[in-house]
């Protein structure tokens, strides 16, 4: 079996690092599996770019210029939307003819054309869709925050100008979409139950196969080691708990530090002696316009791509903390407790799927400072940090590694080989 995954990323975000996690994945478990983009960024000859040509260039740009203009010369949302106006036709190309399965990641910004996935649908390929967020279920947004418009058709859309209106961008994309999946079949799969539940709702996915399967993760890779010396080669305290907080821009508001910042600060005031054996460390992009803000030591470490930096960063951590507005399985969490370390988070999305409240983490009250506090503080002072470390070790074995995750997808892979044949 060959499988093609096509992700608009090779590294940058998210879901570019859970598809090629899963390439590696099935590669490692009898699948012969390669990735396509748009942006590559190594020389791994399993990932193959996009033919540069210079109309590859201007497919973002346009994209962007089209909502610009729909949105009234407004910057508001400009980039929370994606409308796939345009994009590449990888029908013709070698990867493409020799694959028995393409299987679509995020191919937004570009990547992808509602035309262009049409012409695949219509290839005669089984064709499989992993969703990391809820764009292939609605218009245009990736994060719905609410709104539930998608259940039956999209219009009067919040990110557009005066709230949209009966005939607006968002209503013109859905019925795009609605004519591009009309009588063709797509395997799609959500990385957690909830984006799968949330998926089955929208009106577009109506008669589709949808399905739930985790991301993966190499626990070869990402492992416990010694806390001593990750700290050491990355200049961090011995003499501090250190709480960790990951993300690809740390001031992105929908990651949640406002509420880290808050949850800090209670602890702090109630806690007065955490200022004396507490620090916060902060991976990400701007991470040092955030010092200052916290009670504790903080150590903005800014942004890092090296995965063996990244898992040291990991093991040098007591607790991981992801106050997220909106997620669905975060690979973060899932990194932190494959390095033994416990986590704390918010009840949104696919977090109360991968913390098990009380037993590897504590799973906060939605947008409650309070609550999250009081789970850090459950984690640092009040745990068995011994039994939390196994606790989370054993979640990620038992349901993110490799092996499982890869026979999963190989099941519905066969299922909708199976499908396709039967309806030719």
């Amino acid at each position: 079996m060959r499988v093609l995954i096509v992700n608009t990323s090779e590294r940058a975000g998210g879901a570019a690092v859970a598809a090629k996690r899963l390439m590696e994945a099935l590669n490692n478990n009898g699948v012969k599996a390669k990735m396509l983009v748009r942006d590559k960024e190594t020389e791994q000859i399993t990932v193959v770019g996009l033919p540069h040509n210079w109309w590859q260039q201007w497919h973002f740009l346009w994209e962007r210029m089209v909502i610009y203009a729909r949105e009234r010369f407004s910057k508001r949302h400009l980039f929370e939307i994606d409308i796939a106006n345009t994009g590449a036709d990888i029908t013709g190309l070698h990867e493409f003819k020799e694959a028995d399965i393409i299987h679509l990641h995020w191919i937004n910004q570009g990547m992808l054309s509602l035309a262009g996935i049409r012409k695949i649908l219509d290839s005669g390929k089984p064709v499989v869709w992993t969703m990391h967020d809820i764009w292939p279920a609605t218009a245009i947004c990736h994060l719905t925050l609410g709104c539930r418009k998608f259940e039956d058709r999209c219009h009067h859309c919040r990110l557009l100008p005066g709230g949209g209106s009966d005939r607006d961008l968002s209503a013109s994309v859905w019925n795009r979409k609605r004519r591009t999946l009309d009588n063709r079949s797509v395997a799609f799969v959500a990385c957690s139950k909830w984006l799968a539940s949330e998926a089955r709702k929208s009106a577009l996915l109506a008669g589709q196969q949808v399905t739930s399967i985790p991301n993966p993760i190499d626990t070869h890779v990402f492992c416990p080691g010694d806390r001593r010396q990750a700290r050491l080669d990355n200049s961090l305290p011995q003499d501090r708990r250190i709480i960790l907080f990951v993300s690809q821009r740390a001031t992105n508001p929908l990651k949640g530090m406002d509420y880290l910042v808050e949850a800090c600060n209670l602890l702090a005031a109630s806690h007065p002696e955490m200022r004396g054996n507490t620090a916060v460390a902060i991976l990400g992009g701007h991470a040092e316009e955030l010092e200052g803000r916290l009670p504790f030591d903080t150590y903005p470490i800014g942004y890092v791509s090296d995965t063996r930096r990244i898992v040291q960063l990991y093991r040098a951590a007591n607790l991981f903390v992801l106050p997220s507005l909106s997620e669905n399985l975060p690979n973060t969490i899932m990194e932190a407790m494959a390095c033994g370390v416990p986590c704390v988070g918010f009840k949104v999305g696919g977090i109360p799927e991968m913390i098990d409240h009380l037993r590897n983490g504590y799973v906060a009250a939605y947008r409650d400072a309070a609550d999250l506090a009081k789970g850090i503080r459950w984690a640092l002072d009040e745990a068995e940090p011994d039994s939390l470390a196994a606790e989370a070790q054993r979640k990620v074995q038992g349901s993110y590694s490799q092996a499982s995750v890869s026979l999963r997808y190989i099941e519905v892979y066969n299922q909708a080989t199976a499908f396709k044949r039967y309806k030719i």
